[in-house]
């Protein structure tokens, strides 16, 4: 019961994560300077988005994409072996911590991506486009 419980607090946190969920504006100090890459999408007429920031940011979603693809590959493998670990009686600490060290760097290493995607993305827009789209976002 114990490691289920260890286990499912190591890889909650990602699931927000590989979901690619916009945070809640009101819950997140961070997430509510950044935009997500749906917003721009879906708001891109409204917003004015030109034709050179449309190429740069859809550059950025690829390479995002493209790291993202590999961590999370990355990412099962490790999940699956710290699974096999914690079927284990008694378990090894050790194997377990070592595990759990390579998983969380695996979220970290997601993590630091989808917000270098965030960063990049809020650069190649103007402070008029992002102004809207925080209103967009607040439904103002």
């Amino acid at each position: 019961m114990k490691s289920a419980l260890l286990f499912l607090l190591l890889i909650a946190p990602l699931t927000t994560v590989l979901a690619q969920q916009a945070p809640s504006p009101d819950s997140d100090p961070i997430g509510r300077f950044l935009i997500p890459p749906e917003l721009v999408m879906s708001q891109s007429e409204q917003i004015g988005l030109n034709e050179k920031q449309r190429t740069t940011i859809k550059g950025e979603i690829q390479k995002m994409q493209a790291k993202f693809i590999d961590a999370q590959w990355d990412l099962q493998e490790q999940t699956g072996k710290m699974t096999q670990l914690l079927q284990q009686s008694p378990a090894d600490e050790a194997k377990i911590l070592e595990q759990a060290d390579k998983i969380m760097a695996l979220e970290r290493e997601i993590k630091r991506a989808h917000l270098t995607l965030l960063i990049r993305i809020k650069n190649a827009l103007t402070q008029e486009q992002v102004a809207k789209l925080e209103a967009l976002r607040h439904g103002k």
